[in-house]
């Protein structure tokens, strides 16, 4: 509280123009007047100007002020690159001598702001946004009332403006680490977003180290795997080529090794996420003879739009007689050779539906489609009576990839197929409609054919007539293989007593048997789900139960998974910072990043002043750095020089609200009156001599 002294004000009786026109006309008859008379001109002026003075009445004004204090905003960087060497310590020490400088000074408050690696600080690149934070505190504080701002950071701010939007005030910046920091860094320069199956790309990326000249040891991992090791020259682009292997998304990790003068290793390592397309999913689908069935997996297979069929029926099998001459059949010759040995690698997915062995495929052309299955192909044998026979295609070089053998009975009485407890944690046959509790009988119709078979290996997904396996899957070598043990799945595309979801049933089959990662019955992943990350352990069996997560600090935690439906078990927190985080469950490994893949937080963690400075001087603020002693705070007039080489300034600017007002009318009417009267009174006696 305080009293700024006097000040003259005017508040006249007539308007402004009114009192100048009868000054300028006064002035004329005055001087009109003294031209004639000399004497008494003064007189007659002085009494001219009490008259006009009373019109316009002046007042001396007395304010009473309440002076408010300024603000100045102190901005603490606490992101993660603070946590390295000393940089949080000298960030503390230099807050704590401004808060207590500041204490010397009644006339300011502090407004102190941590910028930490929360989603309001930390950019979608993963970079520092101190000014946006700036911004934020500043948004209620008047500018004449705005003192200064003061970072203390890194120097490592992702959303520096140009000159031309620099705060109202003096902006000074505290420089933690120090000047002479050497650290690896490995960059990614371009990475494709996409790319197709079996395809390759090219990723370039460069490790820059100031202080290496010999080739530096990377490795390379694709979904967790170790792919290769390269050794590449520093401080150069280079290109390495990714096959990518599935669809869906595929991480690749690189590498680099430490050097020799390391901050932090974390930004050694580059993620890239791209995305696996399908150009087109080629399957073939061969029909052993015509029945009712047929059509219910061509239409399935049509409807995709993303699939090539390519369906053959053996209408006239070899060992058919009749007296029917060759070239009089409007039939074509099955292309075997074609098939199965030139374009056999181009199918994703081999469909034998009601095939039973006959010399139209011999031998050798069966032990290579086992072959293909082992390298990483598709086969699903869809079984009629044949198979229970003695042409059955288990009598062949497919009984080795084939994960069930028929005993040789055939059941022909109404069944209704069940979700075994293992299909009711397949992702194939999880949460199928219809499908009824565990132990309650299905609602969709009745199937009236069942082949029996014996399970050798694989996971029986559905069982048929007595609990026997309906359908089977199984893995075997880099390849997928199914079998399904009755050719009546079509009762329930005409709708028969209800029908069943043979088509969702197909459609997840198929794209199991093709690798589709959403349908991989033994997996991990993790993403963020607002601000948590979810983990999701699916598992055919429950084995698991805890899974271990690394934070991009190196921090290890250990989360317990709940179980879920579905043979689903998930977990989820809140990250602490932005970065990658890996997690385990001892046998599989997931990525996730909370972010940006590569935060611009962790690209280069130097102290540096290079990006700051440009501003502090547009501002008139200074740029001190605290590996040695900071300077002192001061506070300095507007019109004053802000900062020196060991003092920063913040302003004063006195900003005040009025509390109170006292008025003294200046020349009241009495007075004007006796000295209006006087002043002619006076000229009268001057012209009387």
């Amino acid at each position: 509280m305080g009293t700024d002294g006097w000040h003259i004000i005017f508040a006249p009786h007539w308007p402004w123009p009114v009192l100048i026109a009868l000054a300028a006309v006064g002035l004329v008859a005055v001087g009109l007047l003294a031209w004639r008379r000399p004497r008494g001109t003064i007189a007659r002026v002085l009494a001219l100007a009490v008259v006009w003075l009373a019109l316009a009445n002046p007042s001396l004004l007395e304010e009473t002020r309440a002076y408010r204090p300024d603000i100045a905003v102190v901005l603490v960087d606490e992101t993660s690159s603070q946590t390295i060497g000393t940089r949080a310590a000298q960030a503390a020490a230099a807050l704590a001598r401004i808060e207590a400088a500041a204490q010397r000074f009644d006339d300011l408050e502090l407004r102190i702001v941590r910028v930490t690696d929360d989603a309001e600080s930390i950019g979608e690149d993963g970079g520092s946004r101190m000014f946006q934070a700036l911004d934020r505190a500043m948004a209620d504080v008047p500018r004449r009332r705005f003192a200064g701002a003061i970072m203390i950071t890194d120097g490592q701010i992702h959303d520096v403006p140009p000159r031309g939007t620099t705060p109202a005030g003096p902006l000074h910046a505290l420089i933690t680490g120090a000047r002479d920091e050497a650290d690896r860094r490995l960059v990614v320069v371009r990475a494709p977003s996409f790319g197709l199956v079996d395809k390759t790309v090219t990723v370039t990326v460069r490790v820059e180290d100031d202080r290496s000249r010999e080739p530096i040891a990377v490795v390379i991992r694709q979904d967790g795997q170790d792919l290769r090791r390269l050794a590449v020259p520093p401080n150069r682009d280079t290109d390495i080529e990714i096959t990518i292997r599935k669809g869906g998304v595929t991480l690749v990790e690189i590498d680099a090794a430490p050097g020799p003068r390391e901050l932090t290793t974390i930004n050694n390592r580059a993620v890239v996420s791209i995305n696996g397309i399908r150009d087109r999913l080629r399957v073939l689908l061969v029909s052993g003879e015509p029945h009712a069935g047929e059509r219910t997996w061509r239409n399935l297979l049509k409807a995709d739009p993303s699939v090539e069929l390519v369906h053959f029926t053996i209408l006239r099998p070899p060992e058919k007689q009749d007296s029917t001459p060759i070239h009089e059949l409007s039939l074509i010759a099955f292309p075997v050779r074609e098939l199965f040995e030139v374009k056999l690698n181009d199918f994703d997915l081999i469909i034998f539906d009601r095939y039973k062995r006959m010399s139209i495929l011999p031998r050798v052309y069966i032990s290579a489609i086992a072959d293909y299955v082992r390298r990483g192909g598709a086969v699903l044998e869809a079984a009629g009576p044949a198979f229970a026979g003695a042409n059955s295609l288990f009598r062949s070089p497919l009984a080795e990839v084939l994960p069930a053998e028929p005993t040789g009975r055939i059941f022909e009485r109404g069944f209704r197929p069940s979700v075994t407890d293992t299909g009711r944690r397949h992702p194939v046959t999880a949460g199928l409609d219809g499908a009824g509790a565990q132990g309650a009988e299905p609602s969709w119709g009745r199937w009236f054919r069942h082949v029996e078979m014996q399970p050798r290996s694989g996971e029986t997904i559905l069982s048929g007539v007595d609990g026997t396996p309906l359908l089977v899957l199984d893995r075997v070598g880099e390849g997928r293989i199914a079998q399904l043990a009755s050719d009546h799945i079509w009762l329930w595309t005409r709708g028969f007593e209800g029908g069943g979801p043979q088509a969702e049933l197909l459609r997840r089959l198929a794209h199991w048997l093709m690798k589709e990662p959403q349908l991989e019955e033994d997996d991990l992943t993790a993403a963020m789900r607002g601000n948590r990350l979810e983990i999701v352990r699916r598992a055919l069996k429950t084995d698991v139960e805890t899974v271990t997560v690394t934070d991009p600090l190196g921090e290890v935690r250990t989360l317990p998974l709940t179980p879920q439906d579905a043979g689903r078990a998930t977990a989820s927190f809140a990250p602490p910072r932005p970065g990658l985080y890996t997690i385990s469950d001892g046998t599989r490994r997931a990525i996730a990043a909370v972010g940006s893949l590569n935060p611009k937080e962790w690209s280069d963690v130097r102290a540096t002043d290079r990006l700051i400075r440009p501003v502090a001087e547009a501002t008139g603020g200074g740029v001190q750095w605290l590996e040695g002693s900071a300077g002192d705070i001061r506070r300095v007039r507007e019109d004053r020089v802000t900062a020196g080489s060991d003092w920063l300034g913040l302003v004063q600017r006195r900003d005040y609200d009025v509390t109170g007002i006292r008025q003294l009318p200046l020349l009241p009417a009495w007075l004007a009156l006796v000295l209006a009267l006087g002043g002619l009174m006076l000229a009268w006696a001057r012209e009387a001599k």
